[in-house]
């Protein structure tokens, strides 16, 4: 945007003791009224990119001034540098149904891992660098570096298979499955280690699954435990995630009681 190019220039040619001045002792910036009200990233949803596909989503700002919005830029910023820039030229801004001084701006963004993107030590909490500009000859203007938070996380995956099947009631069941997640710089998923996961229940003719017990992941990202057999119904194992996985839950594998 116009007034952004200008300040972005003016730090570069700030100098203290002959080394560029930090851009952070700049951070935030408003002439006039105008506000930033709302920001939605994905929907409200954490950004989950997977081992070998592409993402798309978007961000959504809502800005106010007496004079309306003319435009935004929307930059993302994560762990380790990591940067995301909108794939479309410019966010598009509309004007509010309900007042004209009112516009939420979008813009669109593309992950893709294979062309790096994103790399793993940027999985985590980010941030939305906005700066909107109002109409007017004023130049009113907000920028703020962090307008709003969210997480780009690695997506995880789960297997489950309970056995024998089918089985005599007050046996033994033993259930096993695999924890792996999105390596996004080889492009595979990779076994995730010392993760507790729940092993959860469901009834057959139930609709919602209850924890039976927990357990870890071992090195190679395996999952192994027993059960007593009672009645017909579903095991699956269930991983909470962190901050830098997405959490999952694995498909049901009935179990036959007889």
């Amino acid at each position: 945007m116009r007034k952004r190019t200008t300040t972005v220039a003016l730090l570069a040619a700030f100098t203290v003791a002959g080394a560029a001045l930090a851009p952070a002792a700049f951070a935030d910036g408003v002439e006039g009224d105008t506000k930033i009200t709302k920001v939605v990233v994905n929907g409200g949803k954490n950004v989950v990119v997977g081992a070998a596909t592409v993402k798309k989503f978007t961000v959504s700002v809502t800005a106010t001034d007496d004079q309306g919005i003319a435009g935004a830029e929307i930059d993302l910023y994560g762990p380790n540098d990591g940067l995301l820039i909108s794939t479309s030229a410019a966010a598009k801004c509309v004007v509010s149904s309900t007042s004209a001084t009112t516009s939420t701006c979008t813009a669109t963004y593309s992950v893709d891992p294979r062309v790096a993107d994103v790399f793993n030590n940027e999985a985590g909490n980010w941030v939305v660098d906005a700066w909107v500009d109002a109409n007017g000859d004023d130049s009113n203007y907000v920028w703020k570096e962090n307008a709003g938070s969210f997480k780009v996380q690695r997506a995880s995956q789960l297997t489950v298979n309970a056995a024998p099947e089918p089985v005599v009631k007050g046996k033994t069941i033993t259930v096993t499955g695999k924890l792996t997640r999105a390596n996004w710089e080889t492009g595979k998923n990779v076994a995730l280690a010392n993760q507790s996961v729940a092993l959860q229940f469901r009834k057959a003719g139930t609709t919602t699954y209850t924890n039976v017990k927990g357990i870890k992941s071992t090195s190679t990202g395996a999952l192994k435990t027993t059960v007593k057999a009672s009645v017909d119904g579903y095991y699956r194992y269930s991983y909470a995630g962190i901050t830098t996985t997405a959490g999952v839950s694995a498909a049901g594998d009935y179990i036959d009681v007889r």
